[in-house]
């Protein structure tokens, strides 16, 4: 379970950004002074980029035996600014169960 919470953790940050950046710059630049560059690079990043996140959520709710309705918003938390940061911190320190103590020898 901890390497399907890194890896959401991982993707959660990078879709969150990307997004961010999708939607302060790119699409300013796009609708206001005519300039879809930006968009045009990350708008294609920002889906496939998505696409991991829902396969990693999805990996991450099965492995921790969520219902159906926590794993679909922790999916749909990856298509509004910000919010996906907000839910790895939740599904981070609530909804993942702590690692049992590992005894070192």
């Amino acid at each position: 379970m901890r390497g399907a919470l890194t890896r959401y953790r991982m993707i959660a940050y990078i879709v969150g950004v990307v997004l961010i950046l999708l939607v302060v710059i790119g699409m300013p630049l796009k609708y206001i002074w005519d300039q879809p560059a930006v968009v045009q690079g990350i708008g294609p990043a920002h889906g496939f980029l998505y696409m991991v996140y829902l396969i990693a959520a999805f990996d991450l709710g099965r492995r921790a035996n969520w219902p159906l309705k926590r794993m679909l918003l922790v999916m749909l938390a990856g298509t509004v600014p910000f919010l996906s940061f907000y839910a790895e911190r939740i599904v981070t320190t609530r909804w993942v169960p702590a690692p049992e103590h590992q005894p070192t020898h």
